[in-house]
């Protein structure tokens, strides 16, 4: 009876995902407090008119105008008065509403009402969103884009948006130019580094790197100026697959060597001092999926943001068989919302690989049509 080429022990894609992100540190960023009320006054939230809504919709005689930013001190609002003011303007003493301009007819410096107003109308009030002192991002929150924007309206220092280093390297003495029948080029080395560009990193492409333990030591003594490095080929069980040993024999921390995944199982991550190694399967569709699924958790720890979440969820336009025991990633087009399966035919096959845009997530045993799964985008 044949036996399963899998094992019980291969460590499932979201445990060795949670093992790398616990592995990496992530900057210390310090808590938020508001230095002000915020808003700072009374604010418009339309343009219109600035007045009191005691006096009903009486007409009123425009004094001038308050733009964002501008000093309300110079407007003081009486009966039968108001002021033109625009969004975010601060709110002159005397009004309390604004009247929207779609709301008004002007003759002369005279406002006429179609809306009886009210207190507080279109205004953004002093301290409604939060107050002097209020804590608005406890100690360690991860960073977006609103935050980055919190931090400067705050007046603390923004950090600098830098791009983490990539170095990217492909493994193997088939690897050349101009390849005989037995040789072939790289492609992983470009696609690699186009991914890690994509996924928002600095890539660096290195020169592929011999079947040869020394000189691959030597590579990994002496990375450069780079934080991760991404390797491809080299840490299945093969006579020639040194990254595993070499890694040992330098004393690198391994977070984990083999992972319930097709394909992509061979898959292997370590620390060597500060950088990381996320050694990658040499055929193109496992170093490609392995590396969208987790060079963007350790983009994301090391530059402090959260935990990314690619998936998306979508139909299968028909089933796929699966006799592993393995999930499968499946090549698919993304058609009116529904995944469509490629007739892909392996792990060496990048022609299915760069047709496809979604790769969908297949439960061991196979998925029918109709059947609704998550999926990832093929950048």
């Amino acid at each position: 009876m044949a036996m399963s080429c899998d094992h019980p022990d291969l460590l499932p894609l979201e445990t060795a995902l949670q093992r790398l992100w616990e592995a990496l540190p992530a900057p210390a960023w310090a808590e938020v407090r508001a230095e002000r009320d915020d808003p700072a006054t009374d604010r418009a939230s339309m343009d219109g008119v600035a007045l009191r809504a005691a006096d009903g919709r009486q007409p009123r005689r425009l004094l001038g105008t308050l733009f964002a930013g501008s000093d309300p001190a110079a407007f003081t609002v009486l009966p039968g008065t108001a002021v033109r003011i625009m969004t975010g303007a601060a709110l002159p003493a005397g009004a309390d509403a604004i009247v929207p301009v779609e709301q008004l007819r002007q003759e002369g410096d005279i406002i006429h009402l179609a809306v009886t107003p009210a207190p507080g109308d279109h205004l953004r009030r002093r301290g409604e969103q939060a107050r002097a002192g209020d804590l608005l991002l406890p100690a360690g929150t991860p960073l977006n884009a609103a935050r980055l924007a919190l931090l400067a309206q705050e007046g603390r220092p923004v950090p600098a948006l830098r791009r983490t280093r990539v170095g990217v390297a492909s493994t193997g003495d088939e690897l050349v130019a101009e390849p005989a029948p037995h040789q072939i080029r790289d492609s992983n080395g470009p696609m690699l580094a186009a991914l890690a560009r994509a996924l928002g990193a600095e890539p660096e492409l290195r020169p592929a790197l011999p079947d040869d333990p020394p000189a691959l030591a030597a590579a990994l003594r002496q990375p450069g100026d780079i934080r991760i490095l991404l390797t491809s080929g080299g840490v299945s069980m093969g006579e020639h697959d040194h990254l595993p040993a070499v890694l040992a024999d330098l004393g690198a921390q391994i977070l984990f060597h083999r992972i319930r995944l097709k394909p992509g199982k061979p898959m292997l991550a370590a620390l060597l001092g500060d950088l990381l190694i996320l050694g990658l399967p040499g055929n193109p569709v496992s170093a490609y999926v392995n590396a969208l699924l987790f060079l963007p958790v350790a983009l994301a720890r090391l530059e402090g943001r959260a935990f990314p979440d690619p998936w998306r969820r979508a139909r299968l336009a028909a089933p796929v068989k699966h006799k592993g025991d393995r999930p499968l990633l499946h090549p698919c087009r993304l058609v009116d919302g529904r995944l469509h399966p490629l007739p892909g035919k392996g792990s060496a096959d990048l022609v299915t690989l760069a047709q496809a845009d979604a790769c969908a997530w297949i439960e061991p045993g196979g998925m029918e049509a109709g059947v609704k799964t998550r999926w990832i985008p093929v950048l």
